[in-house]
């Protein structure tokens, strides 16, 4: 029995500046913490690009209690192609609308909800709601699926996941009732990933990852990269491997021993951060 923990979501990020505003200035959230890399990630963390990126991770809280959001941003690519593969991530917060309307960032409602979306076109669901003091605002991450049975039996069946919810058109999954959660909604078609395909990530005790390899295996599902260790400059090295369910969602499952020692907060990375953004800025007016 896999005993996962739900970590983040990647988004490839075109405009860096706006990006930043929007996570910090609108959704609220706080930096924890920003790495700088000379070369393509190992594992493709940045996606299939060997240039110089950066990821910065942000959140309501530490990595060890939050989902959180990695923002992965290659240097010289201004856009990415987005397909039908994201739905939404969804939040419960009451202040998020209204630093909306101050910062005149777009805000429509669909379905009974309150629809935002970031730079790049990631849309985010609010519930205008005061989320309980001991939970994480982010609720769940939803993608979406084009035969939602086959989707379980690899989540559920495969790297067992729980089902919290079932509906006809779509499930909600995940390892434990006090983590977000991950929704599938069945599209009736087939998932496109184009070039802004995201990753979810979960952290599983290292002892547990040749059990998920072995796993897949036997099933005949795709591993993208094999279990390989990861260093980052400065901190700890994690062990990961990366999956792709049979619609292509990729899924990394990290060493959660190593995982919380990489992760632990270092908030001066919010200064970091906007001086590579200033850096950026200053370097593109110098050319022109």
């Amino acid at each position: 029995m896999v005993t996962g923990r739900a970590l983040h979501f990647v988004f490839k990020i075109p405009d860096r500046r706006l990006t930043a505003k929007f996570y910090r200035e609108v959704l609220g959230m706080k930096v924890l913490r920003h790495e700088e890399f000379s070369d393509g990630c190992e594992a493709a963390c940045n996606g299939p690009y060997a240039n110089r990126w950066s990821k910065t991770m942000i959140g309501y809280g530490p990595e060890d209690t939050h989902f959180v959001i990695e923002l992965t941003y290659n240097y010289g690519i201004k856009g990415y192609e987005t397909g039908n593969d994201f739905r939404a991530i969804t939040i419960r917060s009451k202040d998020i609308i209204e630093r909306a309307r101050a910062n005149n960032w777009p805000v429509h409602e669909e379905n009974g909800k309150f629809v935002m979306q970031a730079p790049g076109g990631y849309k985010y669901h609010i519930i205008n709601e005061q989320h309980p003091t001991d939970s994480d605002p982010v609720e769940k991450v939803t993608l979406s699926s084009s035969n939602l049975e086959r989707t379980i039996a690899y989540w559920r069946d495969i790297l067992g996941l729980k089902i919290f919810d079932r509906k006809d058109k779509s499930v909600l999954m995940g390892y434990s009732e006090d983590q977000a959660k991950l929704e599938f909604e069945d599209i009736g078609t087939e998932v496109n990933h184009a070039k802004a395909y995201g990753r979810i990530a979960f952290s599983v005790p290292l002892s547990e990852q040749p059990t998920i390899q072995k796993a897949i295996k036997e099933s005949g599902n795709k591993i993208l990269t094999d279990l390989i260790t990861l260093d980052t400059p400065g901190k700890a090295s994690v062990r990961v491997i990366i999956l792709a369910d049979p619609d292509g969602h990729e899924i990394c499952f990290v060493d959660d021993e190593g995982f919380r020692q990489l992760s632990v907060p270092d908030y001066p990375s919010e200064v970091i951060l906007d001086r590579f953004i200033q850096k950026e800025a200053s370097d593109t007016i110098d050319k022109a």
